[in-house]
């Protein structure tokens, strides 16, 4: 009967346990739901993140969702929606934050087919009719030409892709394009690429959202059809920006006069590689882009000059709004510069970030908070959601929100010390320093996660730098702007000529200090956004549980450290590989597939040029032939003329075969072979060593099929 007892007791002592661990489980939730619930009048900040983390596992997903799946969000979207409005206090804020997701991921679904435009489905060499719409240069500093209204030799239109973009190779003096010509040119056309590698940069999906259906170059001159054409309002202002461009650069010679007309309008095409490389080197390179720099500072220029204008006539001052007045003069400059530097996604973000803080004065509201910089946020993952996976949007943001975060925190510093102040003197120098040093470390993650790289003097180059941008440069452009139509310009140009220069060397020479860059591994995918929600929960909760935040960011950085690298890397086209040796990654050759070489080696956080890394030791070669092991496994690559015939020569013991051609027919023996037909389908591979012998992932696997997936 004892042992009767025991057993008829055994299920009543696991289920009383059961509901005692349950119950001591919902007691510690208790606590972080009750702070929920007191938050939530606070959470506005969150809204934009809810969004981005919709928008993020959409463009993150292997494969687009069907009509079953949107149905089932659907249905998911009301009951967190029911739950916000009517459900438990500490429940509505995470049932928003579910259903601001679904939302964010419905928008970059409605974002991505409406872009929907033809692709080139194959390589294509003969004539090529367009539209010239952008100018700018390719990596290896060629003139590059974005056309549309696209016209292709034997090619229906229904299959014509919406843009093209062509590098301009050879004899190119023929014709200075100008955005708004028709142009005509002979050259070779392909589909958008796929990464370099699994997992690396989407260049296919960044040009599905340009709605560039192929890229290309041409060897031959570029031939003018029709010039452009002189109705409609975009085109007169394409004129002048180029009449703009063409004046300042005839003004100041030289790459002073491209880097002024690339700030004040947007046309890159003058700039140099060896001046990009400086900049991008010293950290500097942000100045080119029309950003929030530029913007902020035209608008702080026009909007304090009126109001000092408005303070000289004490009549006006008096009777009038001044405030609100500069702000709608400023919002009306700011306009005109966005129309004016080409409407670049840059500046897009650049002009709705002022015109909240612009539209916060004349609504009586404080003009800087992060209540202001979620509302810009908000209303660009609306318009453009694949924003959110560029670089520029989250360097814009990240410096933003960390400004506004720091400053805000010394204000309310200050003011519980108020007898501490520093010296009028060194406030100014203070700012500055602060503002660069603040907005340095929010956006370092980000460009090393982006370029693989740290500029390690990047705060002393913006600190020579950035006050001869706000100070000199800037006010410079808006007088020049101001007295251009008296024919008074030339003064203010060569002040502003002054500041350029000042600005390139400085670029030049901290660029050229010793271990001014530093390469950095490429980060696993989900690093970066681990990294931006710790840093979004320590600035924008409520408490102390804020804390947390800064623990997920150390964790994602230690993440960072941990980053793998793939033993063996190959090319699509198959002419390529690079495998991993104690001294770096080993190059197949030298030269040719110099961006997938480059992006590669930058990659692993490897300085060495694609000349240096072809010359490591640690394989065999011969000519057309390279041995080499992984792991112990022999893996052979074959090159060049007649390399498909060799194929059964080397094909023993296991080997795995890499052939830069197309393989006919099947060969006898031990090997496994990937040829250039198989990397056709599959793209760019990362080859691992497993138990059972090699791991093989394919872009395309890692990619899936989506839209933009031209394969």
């Amino acid at each position: 009967m004892g042992t009767t007892r025991v057993r008829g007791a055994a299920p009543g002592v696991a289920l009383a346990g059961l509901l005692r661990g349950l119950a001591a489980g919902l007691s510690r939730l208790r606590a972080p739901l009750l702070a929920l619930e007191a938050a939530r009048g606070q959470l506005f900040g969150f809204v934009p993140v809810g969004l981005a983390l919709g928008i993020g596992t959409y463009f993150a997903l292997a494969a687009e969702p069907s009509a079953m799946d949107w149905a089932g969000a659907g249905a998911v979207a009301l009951v967190c929606l029911g739950l916000w409005r009517r459900g438990p206090g500490a429940v509505q804020p995470l049932a928003g934050l579910l259903l601001l997701a679904l939302i964010g991921a419905g928008l970059a679904a409605v974002r991505t087919h409406t872009l929907a435009a033809p692709v080139l489905g194959w390589h294509y060499y003969g004539a090529i009719e367009g539209r010239v719409v952008a100018i700018d240069r390719s990596l290896s500093d060629a003139q590059r030409l974005t056309l549309d209204q696209v016209v292709l030799e034997r090619v229906p239109p229904h299959r014509t892709p919406t843009r093209v973009r062509v590098a301009l190779h050879g004899d190119q003096g023929f014709l200075a394009p100008e955005p708004g010509m028709r142009v005509m040119l002979t050259g070779h056309l392909s589909p958008p690429a796929g990464p370099a590698e699994p997992g690396g940069f989407e260049f296919a999906r960044h040009a599905w959202f340009q709605q560039i259906g192929a890229v290309g170059y041409t060897r031959t001159p570029v031939l003018l059809l029709a010039e452009a054409e002189p109705a409609g309002p975009a085109q007169a202002i394409t004129r002048l920006r180029m009449r703009i461009s063409g004046a300042v650069r005839a003004a100041m010679p030289g790459e002073p006069g491209a880097f002024a007309a690339a700030i004040l309008t947007g046309d890159r095409s003058g700039i140099g590689r060896e001046t990009l490389d400086a900049l991008r080197g010293s950290n500097l390179a942000h100045l080119l882009a029309i950003s929030g720099l530029h913007m902020g500072l035209l608008t702080a220029i026009v909007f304090g000059a009126v109001r000092y204008g408005f303070a000289l006539v004490a009549p006006l001052a008096l009777r009038l709004p001044s405030k609100k007045i500069a702000a709608v003069v400023a919002l009306a400059a700011a306009a005109f510069y966005l129309s004016l530097s080409g409407g670049n996604v840059a500046t897009q973000r650049a002009f709705v970030m002022v015109a909240v803080m612009l539209v916060a004065v004349l609504a009586d509201r404080r003009a800087i908070s992060l209540r202001s910089v979620a509302l810009a946020a908000i209303i660009l993952l609306v318009l453009r959601p694949e924003a959110l996976t560029e670089a520029g949007f989250q360097m814009s943001f990240a410096a933003t929100v960390a400004l506004v975060a720091v400053f805000g925190a010394l204000r309310r510093w200050r003011a519980e010390r108020p007898r501490w102040r520093p010296p009028r003197w060194a406030a100014a120098p203070l700012g500055v320093v602060t503002c660069s040093a603040v907005a340095g470390l929010a956006t370092a993650p980000v460009a090393a996660a982006a370029f693989n790289r740290i500029a390690e003097y990047g705060l002393l180059a913006n600190l020579l730098a950035v006050p001869v941008m706000g100070t000199v440069v800037m006010p410079a452009a808006v007088a020049a702007g101001v007295l251009a139509p008296l024919g008074l310009s030339a003064p203010a140009l060569k002040v502003m000529e002054a500041g350029t220069r000042w600005i390139l060397w400085v670029a030049e020479w901290v660029a050229g200090l010793e271990g001014a860059v530093v390469p950095v591994v490429q980060p696993q995918p989900w690093v970066l956004p681990l990294m931006a929600l710790g840093a979004l929960w320590l600035i924008l909760w409520p408490d102390r549980a804020r804390l947390a935040g800064l623990a997920v960011m150390l964790a994602a950085l230690a993440g960072w450290t941990q980053a793998p690298r793939p033993p063996l890397l190959v090319a699509e086209t198959g002419t390529l590989v690079g495998v991993m040796t104690p001294q770096g990654r080993l190059l197949s050759k030298a030269s040719g597939e110099a961006f997938v070489a480059r992006s590669w080696l930058e990659a692993d956080g490897d300085g060495a040029s694609v000349r240096e890394a072809a010359a490591r030791a640690g394989a065999d070669r011969a000519a057309g032939t390279l041995r080499f092991a992984v792991d112990g496994w022999p893996v052979v690559h074959l090159t060049g003329r007649g390399a498909a015939g060799r194929v059964g020569e080397v094909c023993a013991g296991g080997a795995l075969v890499i052939l830069g051609a197309d393989l006919p027919e099947p060969v006898a023996g031990d090997c496994r072979v990937i040829d250039r037909a198989e990397l056709g389908r599959s793209g760019a591979l990362a080859i691992w060593p497993a138990p059972e012998g090699l791991r093989i992932v394919s872009a395309r696997a890692l990619g899936g099929q989506r839209p933009w997936s031209w394969r």
